[in-house]
């Protein structure tokens, strides 16, 4: 095999200790371990190692569990609209520096509880953005009652799922913003030296259990080597998000298939039959898998994933899964094709930088010199992604 060799990039001509942070980030790593969570910790160490950020880590007090839970579930009755500003039992943070920037990322809406342990935020931070990666237009509604309030202290505020962007910014009165998810595409490429690719097919996640069975079924029959989850997935705890990112790359840049499917597939009680692009497909892609499954309705999909092949169809019912990848395996070529197109372009469009860069935009921050040395990183793998 070709062994390809990056380049050698220089951080920073000063050392990233010697320098004031501009940013103020806080972060919930240390007590929130769900696996749904580790693509945010991804995200914020991004960010972390291309600016100068202070990473606030918040940590629970006594009772923490026990009031953040009564706090949750009164959230959506209280009419007081003052219960969201209460600390659900986290240790305060006074804050003694100016920065540039206060930035929240939220997974969901009760993650906005942790925002009341900051105090001073508003008096110390020239301005500030809230990034809420998972909100459902048919959920605001419940947040009839807080929702407003809380979001108008923010300067600036995106939203992941696309289908909420106008609901969002009609419930608060001010305009919010699209800002899809993204991988750390460092992490997941397979280049410069590709592995092989020893696993037939990967699933991970939510599945549609049709296509799992035929899936299994063939397993049973030595005709694949399926690799899929037996826990309960993003519900569970990880003891490390760093090893459960870098093992999730590592298996995933050594399958040939990636089964996808949108965003909470088949939970219409949450979604309200909304759909979205899921984070499995930057995941899939920035692997080079030929991904496989449902590309989700919509000019969100089309827009984020333009190219031939992004998404190999699948009948809802599994029937004709085994056919389309040995269809597919009678094309290597083709294989070969789709898997370096989908790097490449995950490289180019997907990694967690080009959505930093988007806020600072809009928060009127200039960025950093690291940050375009990332964005040459990703640019010389996705040219090395093509001359493979």
């Amino acid at each position: 095999m070709i062994q390809f060799h990056e380049k050698t990039w220089e951080t920073a001509e000063v050392p990233k200790e010697a320098m004031k942070a501009r940013i103020c980030m806080p972060t919930a790593r240390g007590f929130k371990k769900k696996a749904f969570y580790c693509a945010q910790y991804e995200a914020q160490d991004v960010l972390f190692d291309v600016d100068d950020v202070d990473l606030i880590h918040l940590e629970p007090g006594r009772g923490y569990k026990f009031k953040e839970a009564w706090q949750r579930r009164l959230l959506f009755r209280d009419v007081t609209r003052k219960l969201i500003y209460a600390n659900p039992g986290l240790h305060k943070v006074r804050l003694t520096q100016e920065y540039d920037l206060f930035l929240v990322m939220c997974q969901m809406e009760h993650d906005f509880l942790n925002i009341s342990a900051i105090e001073g935020w508003q008096d110390h931070c020239r301005t500030s953005v809230c990034w809420i990666q998972e909100l459902w237009a048919a959920r605001i509604p419940l947040c009839k009652y807080w929702i407003h309030s809380l979001l108008r202290r923010f300067d600036h505020v995106f939203v992941s799922t696309r289908g909420s962007v106008a609901a969002l910014s009609e419930a608060i009165g001010q305009p919010c913003r699209w800002l899809p998810d993204a991988v750390d595409t460092l992490r997941f490429s397979p280049y410069p030296n590709p592995p092989a690719r020893v696993i037939d097919v990967y699933s991970i996640g939510r599945r549609r259990e049709e296509i799992h069975r035929a899936l299994l079924e063939a397993a049973r029959r030595k005709e694949i080597f399926y690799v899929y989850d037996t826990f309960g997935g993003s519900m569970s705890d990880v003891l490390n998000y760093r090893e459960h990112r870098d093992f999730f790359s590592n298996m995933a840049k050594r399958s040939r298939f990636f089964v996808v499917a949108p965003a909470k597939a088949g939970i219409p009680d949450e979604t309200g039959g909304q759909v979205e692009v899921g984070a499995r497909y930057y995941e899939g892609a920035a692997a080079g898998t030929v991904m496989i499954g449902h590309a989700p309705e919509g000019e969100a999909f089309r827009e984020l994933f333009p190219w031939q092949d992004a998404v190999i169809s699948l009948q809802a019912d599994g029937s004709d899964v085994i056919k389309t990848l040995s269809s597919l395996g009678a094309e290597p070529e083709r294989i070969s094709a789709i898997s370096r197109r989908n790097a490449a372009e995950a490289l180019l469009r997907h990694d967690w930088i080009y959505r930093w860069k988007e806020i600072l935009k809009v928060a009127g921050i200039e960025p950093l010199p690291r940050m375009k040395l990332r964005e040459q990183r990703l640019r010389h793998l996705a040219e090395l992604s093509n001359a493979c």
